[in-house]
C-alpha cells in the first residue's frame, strides 16, 4: 500500500482530529490570505494615488537668495557709512515666457499655468469697499501706489487654485483660456459686477497706477463667484480681483514676455524629481527656484505603503505562528503514532515514505483549509483593510494638525492670494495643500496572484511543520519502539 493511500485512510479514520486540524489551518490561512490581499491592494493603491492626487512644480523668485543678497548689501552699506541708510529695494526676478515654454516642452509636463499680477484703479466703475480697507498699508514690499483693483494674469483660470479647489466658480460667461493671450478679456467677481451692473460682453475701464492718465479698456467675458469672504486682514476685498490673461498683466506693468510665477502640472508625479533636475538647466538658480509640491501624492502613497508594510508583518507573524502551532501538533501526533510508525518500518516501509505520509496528510488538510480561506479571505481583508486605512488617516490628520506649517492656508483659497509677491500666486501649488488630507481608497479583491501566494505559503507551512516530526521519525528504531510497547 502506498503512502498516499495510507494518508487518505488515516484522515478518514480519524475524522475528529482531521476536522480540528482543518479548522486550525483555516484560521491561520484566513489571516495569511487577508494580509496578502491587503498588501497587494495597498501597493496598487499607492501607485494609483501617485497619479490620482497629482503633483505640481512652481517656478518663482528665489526669495532666500534675494534676502541673503539684501542682508549682505545692507551690512556692506552700514560698515562703510555711519549715516542713516535707506531701505534696500528688492527687485523680484522673473522668468521669460521663452524659458517657460522650453521647460514646458520637457517630458512629464501635462500642463502649465503662468501667473502675473498687476494693480490698477477702477475708472468706469467703483471698487467694492469694506471696513477692513480702512486699515491701510500697502502690500508686501512697502509699495504705496497699489490700486484698488487686483488683476490676476493667468494662462487658464481653470488651472488656478481658486477654481480647482472650488473657492471660486464661473457663474456666467466663461473663464480665461489660452486663446485670450494678447487680449483685454477679463473675468470679474459677481459682487463687483452686481454693484456696478456689469454684464458679460460689456466693457469697463481701469487706470494704471504708474500713470493715472492712462486707461485700459477691459472686455468682460465671464463672471465668477468667490466663496471665501474677507478675513479683515486683506487690504482689498476679494471681490476686487479681476482675472485676465498673463499678457494683460504684463501690458499693464509694462513688462512684456515676463512670467512672475509658473505652475507646472506633472503627468507622472513619481518623476517630479527628474523634471526639476532637467528644468534647472533653463533658469538662473540664483534668481529663480523650482519648488515641488509632491507632498499630497507622497502622503497618500505613504499611507498605503504603511498599510502594505503592516499587512506584510501580518503575513509573516501569522505564517510563523502557523508553522509553530502546526509543527507542535504534528510532533504530538507523531509521538502518539509511534507504534504505527514502528510497525510500518518493521514491515519494510522506508522512513522517508513515512515522513511523506505525514506530509501528505497535512497537505490534504491545508488544501481544504485553502479553499475555505479563499472563500472567506476577501470579506475578512475588507474589514481589516478599512481599519488600517482609518488608522493611517487618523495619524495623518493628527500630524497635519500638530506640526504642519500654515502652507496655503494664508491664502484662504481665494483670489486674494494673488497679492502675495513671494511666489505661489494665483494657482501655485500651495493653494491646493488642503487636498493632503485625502487618502486613497483600498480596493480589496481576490486575485489569482493572491491565491497562488497563499498556496505557496500553505506549502511552506506544511514542509516546515513536518520537518520537526521528520527529524524524530528518522531517529526512530523500530525494534526499540516495539519492545517498549
Amino acid at each position: 500500500m502506498n503512502f498516499v493511500k495510507r494518508a487518505g485512510i488515516t484522515l478518514w479514520a480519524r475524522k475528529g482530529r482531521s476536522l480540528l486540524l482543518v479548522l486550525t489551518s483555516t484560521v491561520i490561512l484566513v489571516f495569511v490570505m487577508a494580509g496578502l490581499i491587503i498588501q497587494n491592494a495597498a501597493l496598487t493603491a499607492a501607485n494609483n494615488a501617485a497619479n490620482a492626487v497629482g503633483s505640481t512644480v512652481s517656478l518663482s523668485a528665489n526669495r532666500e537668495k534675494m534676502f541673503e543678497q539684501m542682508k549682505a548689501s545692507q551690512s556692506s552699506a552700514s560698515s562703510t557709512s555711519n549715516s542713516e541708510t535707506k531701505p534696500t529695494a528688492i527687485t523680484m526676478p522673473t522668468a521669460t515666457v521663452k524659458q517657460v515654454k522650453k521647460i514646458a516642452a520637457l517630458a512629464n509636463v501635462s500642463s502649465y499655468n503662468i501667473t502675473n499680477n498687476a494693480s490698477v484703479n477702477a475708472n468706469s466703475f467703483k471698487a467694492v469697499t469694506t471696513t477692513s480697507n480702512a486699515m491701510g498699508g500697502g502690500p508686501m514690499g512697502g509699495e504705496n501706489n497699489s490700486g484698488d483693483i487686483q488683476v490676476n494674469g493667468v494662462s487658464l483660470t481653470a488651472a488656478t487654485s481658486s477654481f480647482t479647489d472650488g473657492s471660486a466658480k464661473i457663474t456666467s460667461g466663461r473663464g480665461i483660456k489660452a486663446s485670450d493671450q494678447g487680449t483685454n478679456n477679463v473675468v470679474i467677481e459677481s459682487e463687483l459686477a452686481s454693484a456696478n451692473k456689469v454684464k458679460v460682453g460689456q466693457t469697463i475701464t481701469v487706470k494704471t497706477t504708474a500713470d493715472d492718465a492712462k486707461t485700459v479698456k477691459l472686455t468682460v467675458v465671464g463672471i465668477y463667484k468667490v466663496k471665501t469672504a474677507t478675513d479683515g486682514f486683506q487690504r482689498n476685498d476679494p471681490s476686487n480681483t479681476i482675472y485676465g490673461s498673463y499678457t494683460l498683466a504684463n501690458t499693464i506693468n509694462g513688462t512684456e514676455n515676463v512670467a512672475s510665477n509658473v505652475t507646472f502640472t506633472m503627468a507622472e508625479p513619481a518623476k517630479t524629481t527628474a523634471f526639476v533636475k532637467a528644468a534647472k538647466k533653463y533658469i538662473d538658480t540664483d534668481k529663480l527656484t523650482l519648488t515641488s509640491d509632491a507632498s499630497q501624492y507622497k502622503t497618500a502613497a505613504a499611507n498605503m505603503k504603511n498599510v502594505a508594510a503592516f499587512a506584510s508583518k501580518i503575513v509573516w507573524l501569522v505564517s510563523i505562528a502557523g508553522i509553530l502551532i502546526l509543527g507542535l501538533i504534528i510532533i504530538l501526533i507523531t509521538r502518539e503514532r509511534r507504534r504505527e510508525i514502528g510497525v510500518l518500518v518493521a514491515l519494510g516501509e522506508s522512513k522517508p515514505k513515512v515522513v511523506a505520509q505525514l506530509f501528505t496528510e497535512l497537505l490534504a488538510i491545508l488544501i481544504v483549509a485553502l479553499g475555505i480561506a479563499t472563500a472567506a479571505g476577501n470579506g475578512v481583508s475588507g474589514v481589516i483593510g478599512k481599519q488600517l486605512v482609518q488608522q493611517q488617516t487618523t495619524q495623518q490628520m493628527q500630524s497635519a494638525n500638530g506640526g504642519l506649517p500654515g502652507g496655503g492656508a494664508g491664502q484662504n483659497g481665494g483670489p486674494g492670494g494673488g497679492q502675495k509677491p513671494s511666489g505661489n500666486m494665483g494657482g501655485g501649488p500651495m493653494g491646493t495643500r488642503g487636498g493632503m488630507t485625502k487618502t486613497a481608497e483600498l480596493q480589496t479583491a481576490m486575485t489569482p496572484v493572491a491565491v497562488a501566494e497563499l498556496g505557496g505559503v500553505a506549502f511552506l507551512i506544511a514542509v516546515l511543520s513536518v520537518s520537526g516530526a521528520a527529524f524524530s521519525i528518522l531517529r526512530m528504531r523500530p525494534k526499540q519502539i516495539l519492545q517498549a510497547d
